[in-house]
């Protein structure tokens, strides 16, 4: 009947199974078909393994067997270690005849099932006489509790420590942190587990490493899990994290209440795929990844491709399984980091692991059927089953298994377990060697302990301090929290369902903030997706040199636009705030990423431009040099004399000057030159203009004194064209003696008006003094010009009217031009601009009105004689 009932409870699961896999692809509003399914098959899972290990055992285990099918998914063979770890401990301190002399210690061993009832159970029946269950009634005179040791989760802790701590008995825990409620039951609590804060800051440092600021995060549904997101998540937005998912994990059930299970595990797989961050903080206990590969299953399941992340798993987590994932493909934990408790090899643990087999060792109730589930056998009863199943002989190697059903290797969680009975031993070992404890009494050569003493020895395990056997220091904070670090490690998964733990770095408590993370790994394996690249977990891509953030409204600070760098700054980081202003002596380049020094610009002899101009300026003034030559050579002649010879003269001078003044404005700018070049240029070419002002004034008045009776004879003469001359002069000379007084040009330096330059120039001091001497000048030429063209048509003979009509004309269209084209260029080219200009309205005075007479001088000499130009006026 017995098998009736469960065949009929197969039946039904297997129909079940059927009808919903066929209407999983329906419309998914009120579609639960696909939850019912995945629950189905792990509810035949667990069912169909159940038959064969029921009917290879007989006799009284049947009824243990049976429950423990039931509870299959808490069966975790990778736990076996913790029990062989605890084992090697106590031989090594009963071995040790200096720590407990005359001492044996002994353990019993319950198996929680992380359930609350079974933990209670298990807390009062330390409390009673054994196999004699009455609680609060115990007489045995052998069997003295000394402390326990629970784990590898904080449940299993904090729900012992509700009956315990009323009796003040000492427990350590090891595998996960506690977050004691109240305060009197920390004091009974050691914690083989560093510091939580230390672990919480070294994943933050390790996002910060690798600039991963986008992040996911899944986490257990349990009180530490909690508290995390409530109280560390906001620690880290504040140091520039970012999320974009928070997801709990389901409660792992095989229930009632397991297609409920399967419905929130698959939302949390779809928050998992549909989540843009490569990096997921998983924030769990020692069973966690069991429910990770559950909700990863669903991408076979559903035939959804699984997008690989980079899981960071906290310290409290290890691989574990239970029986029907042992073919499931273990790529989605390649390239995963992990927090693990420092730990160091201990001499003869690998020997001694390797060594255990059914045959040679004693029964401690847990290795044969570890030995079944490891190795996929069963050890038989009778001959029966024998034919029916794989038979275990006894002889298979650890060592042949792969990491992903038993890791022979010491793991964090074993290590803590041997420093917990150490640390007990040494507490014990410390209070029996002093004075302050309590009486005991010695009965045939064995110390027993009073069970009245136990609570004494709280203050030996919170203050003890020793070298473990693999010779690292144990001892515990004020706090009770175990000093040590943190190893940085590296998961990395071969094809034969193996992986390997590889070290890649470290988080130390005791070192100065700026050190406390330290990674050495080189070679760290990334998930194949990533290409053995870093991968890149951002909201959105950095923004590169010559762009700065702007943030997203509606957005996470971790996700913004990247806007390009205003003109003139520049951005040489990525991810910057806000551009930067270059130095002044320095310009942004072309991508904005960088400033370039600036070059210093001036009008050099160094250059061609220079080179050019000061060539022309010397040969005008050559030019100039010989003209004035030829005509103190004919001096005497008609041509000569005509029209005021020493206005001819101080006129040559002037222009003479002038194309030599030009060189002051070539070259680097200094304070001498600087000071007189405009004033120069000013007063000389004043005294160039009044001069042809006076020929002008002078050609004019000639003609009119030739008539009858006419006054103004009296004012033709050397005497007016020096009064023009010298008034003019004296007018300029006055503006520019206030200019050189009030506000006088200096050598000076302009950085902004050329980006990539710095101008070195003369700063005229008063742009208003420097324009009024160019407006002086104007109004002289104006005149002149105005005179001349007046006169053009008088008798040729004596009249350079038209020359100097032609030659003002071609003077007050330079600087008429000049004016704008001064004023739109910048640097060199401003002062090349005023250069041009003199050179070429001094040379138009020297063309227009010596050219005709040289001509005639030189080439002509015939027509220079009195008679001629006497014919000709007439």
């Amino acid at each position: 009947m017995f098998y009736c009932v469960l065949g009929f409870m197969g039946f039904l699961a297997i129909v079940s199974f059927v009808v919903a896999f066929l209407a999983r692809r329906l419309p998914d509003t009120f579609n639960e078909a696909k939850f019912i399914t995945f629950s189905m098959l792990l509810f035949c899972s667990v069912w169909m393994s159940f038959v064969p290990t029921y009917l290879s055992t007989k006799g009284k285990c049947m009824v243990t067997i049976e429950i423990f099918s039931i509870l299959a998914s808490r069966v975790m063979k990778q736990n076996y270690q913790h029990i062989l770890t605890l084992e090697f401990a106590l031989k090594e301190i009963n071995d040790n005849t200096q720590l407990l002399p005359n001492i044996t210690l002994g353990f019993h061993i319950y198996n929680n099932d992380f359930s609350a009832s079974v933990i209670y159970l298990a807390s009062m029946e330390l409390l009673s006489t054994k196999d004699k269950f009455f609680p609060n009634y115990k007489c045995d005179a052998q069997n003295n509790l000394v402390a326990v040791i629970g784990g590898p989760n904080s449940d299993v802790c904090l729900n012992m420590a509700t009956i315990l701590c009323m009796y003040k008995i000492p427990q350590l825990t090891y595998g996960s942190a506690l977050l004691m409620e109240k305060q009197t039951e920390g004091v009974f609590f050691q914690q083989m587990f560093p510091s939580v804060a230390l672990q919480y800051e070294g994943i933050l440092r390790l996002l910060l490493y690798f600039n991963w600021r986008w992040v996911g995060v899944v986490y257990l549904n349990d009180v530490n899990g909690e508290r995390f997101v409530q109280e560390v998540l906001p620690t880290f937005s504040k140091r520039g994290i970012c999320f974009d998912i928070i997801q709990r994990f389901p409660q792992l059930t095989f229930s009632v209440f397991a297609d409920q299970m399967v419905k929130e595990g698959f939302e949390t797989f779809l928050g998992i795929m549909k989540s843009s961050a490569n990096v997921l903080i998983v924030h769990g206990e020692i069973q966690t990844i069991i429910i990770l590969r559950m909700v990863l299953h669903f991408s076979e399941f559903e035939n959804i491709p699984m997008v690989t992340k980079v899981w960071i798993m906290t310290a409290q987590m290890d691989f574990t399984s239970i029986p029907f994932q042992n073919d499931w493909n273990l790529d989605f934990i390649h390239g995963a980091v992990s927090l693990a408790m420092h730990k160091k090899e201990l001499s003869g643990f690998q020997n001694f692991v390797h060594d255990q087999n059914p045959k040679g060792k004693r029964e401690d109730g847990f290795i044969k059927a570890f030995w079944e589930q490891a190795f996929n056998c069963v050890f038989p009863v009778s001959l029966a089953d024998q034919e029916e199943s794989t038979i275990c002989t006894g002889e298979e190697k650890l060592d042949s298994l792969p990491a992903s059903v038993f890791e022979t290797s010491l793991t964090a969680h074993s290590y803590s377990i041997h420093n917990a009975i150490h640390a007990v031993a040494h507490a014990l070992h410390v209070m029996h060697s002093t004075k302050s404890m309590l009486r005991s009494r010695r009965n045939g050569g064995i110390w027993k302990l009073l069970n009245k003493s136990m609570w004494q020895l709280h203050h030996y395990l919170r203050s003890v301090s020793f070298n473990n056997s693999a010779g690292k220091k144990v001892s515990f904070d004020e706090n009770g929290s175990l000093i040590a670090g943190f190893d940085i490690v590296n998961w990395v998964t071969f094809p034969n369902q193996s992986f390997q733990k590889v070290k890649i770095g470290e988080v130390e408590p005791s070192a100065c903030s700026l050190k406390m993370l330290n990674i050495y790994g080189d070679d760290i394996e990334w998930p194949r997706r990533f290409n053995q690249t870093c991968p890149l977990s951002l909201c959105n891509d950095k923004c590169h040199g010559g762009t700065s953030k702007t943030k997203i409204e509606g957005k996470p600070n971790c996700c913004y636009n990247c806007l390009p760098c205003p003109e003139g700054k520049i951005s040489n980081q990525t991810d910057m705030d806000d551009c930067i202003q270059c130095p002044e002596d320095k310009y942004p380049n072309y991508d904005q990423d960088a400033c370039l020094p600036k070059d210093i610009s001036f009008l050099s002899y160094e250059e061609s431009l220079g080179i050019s101009l000061a060539i022309f300026a010397l040969s005008f003034s050559f030019i100039t040099a010989v003209v004035l030559k030829i005509f103190l050579k004919h001096q005497n002649t008609p041509i000569v004399k005509a029209n005021n010879r020493n206005l001819t003269y101080t006129l040559l001078v002037s222009l003479f000057l002038c194309f030599l003044c030009t060189l002051l404005f070539i070259g680097r700018p200094e304070k001498i030159p600087c000071f007189f070049r405009q004033t120069a240029f000013g007063i000389i070419f004043t005294v160039a203009v009044s001069c042809v002002l006076a020929k002008t004034i002078i050609v004019v008045l000639s003609f009119m004194a030739t008539k009858p009776g006419s006054q103004m004879r009296k004012w033709v003469g050397k005497r007016l064209a020096t009064t023009i001359v010298l008034a003019s002069s004296f007018i300029q000379a006055s503006i520019c003696t206030v200019w050189l007084v009030t506000s006088p040009p200096f050598p000076d330096f302009d950085i902004h008006s050329i980006t990539e330059k710095i101008i070195l120039e003369c700063n005229e001091g008063s742009a208003i003094m420097f324009y009024c001497v160019l407006a002086f000048m104007g109004i002289l030429a104006v005149i002149c010009f105005t005179l001349a063209f007046l006169a053009r048509k008088l008798p040729n003979s004596f009249n350079e009217a038209k020359f100097i009509t032609f030659s003002m004309l071609l003077f007050c269209a330079v600087w008429l031009s000049f004016v704008p084209t001064y004023l739109c260029t910048k640097g060199k080219y401003m002062v090349a601009v005023e250069i041009f200009s003199i050179l070429a309205s001094g040379a138009g005075l020297l063309i227009c009105i010596f050219s005709p007479k040289c001509y005639i001088i030189v080439l002509r000499p015939e027509l220079n004689i009195k008679e001629h130009l006497m014919r000709r006026k007439n």
